[in-house]
């Protein structure tokens, strides 16, 4: 499948206008194959800012409320994005509290982090099994990717 992207200005962010999203995504929900589209998104954020205003765009909090917004609307979103292109550790810092540093890069808030992959575990799990997709695995390379080994075991708890 070829990759999708949600290209965002700082209109529709300002005006916490997601049809740039829901366009993409109500599109691939419409194809009927949605697990083809599996890490396949990418976001292209336009938002211009001040030459020495030295934020990224996580820490923006215009951009992070758009993003909020998206998230409550699409919680399963980290599905579609493309990991492997950092869309899910840019999404993550969209979502989660964090800093940072020159050497290590960024650096969540753990509690925040921990709280965030336990919500998307359970939502993503719930959602993949209505679309009969298999989804432990999936669940446990999101949580790895982020810092977090689950058990098999876990899964047979929520199931």
């Amino acid at each position: 499948m070829p990759e999708e992207l949600i290209a965002l200005n700082s209109d529709c962010i300002n005006h916490l206008d997601l049809s740039p999203a829901q366009t993409v995504i109500e599109k691939l929900l419409n194809d009927g194959a949605i697990a083809a589209y599996e890490q396949q998104l990418r976001f292209d954020i336009d938002y211009p800012r001040d030459p020495t205003d030295p934020r990224e765009l996580s820490e923006i909090p215009e951009v992070r409320l758009w993003f909020i917004r998206l998230d409550a609307c699409y919680p399963w979103m980290p599905f579609l994005l493309d990991w492997k292109a950092g869309e899910l550790a840019r999404y993550v810092a969209m979502l989660v509290p964090h800093q940072f540093n020159r050497t290590e890069g960024i650096q969540y808030n753990p509690e925040a982090l921990e709280i965030f992959v336990m919500q998307k575990i359970f939502v993503l799990t719930n959602w993949l099994k209505q679309q009969g997709i298999p989804g432990q695995s999936r669940a446990q390379s999101m949580a790895k990717l982020l810092g977090y080994e689950l058990d098999s075991a876990f899964f047979d708890l929520i199931d």
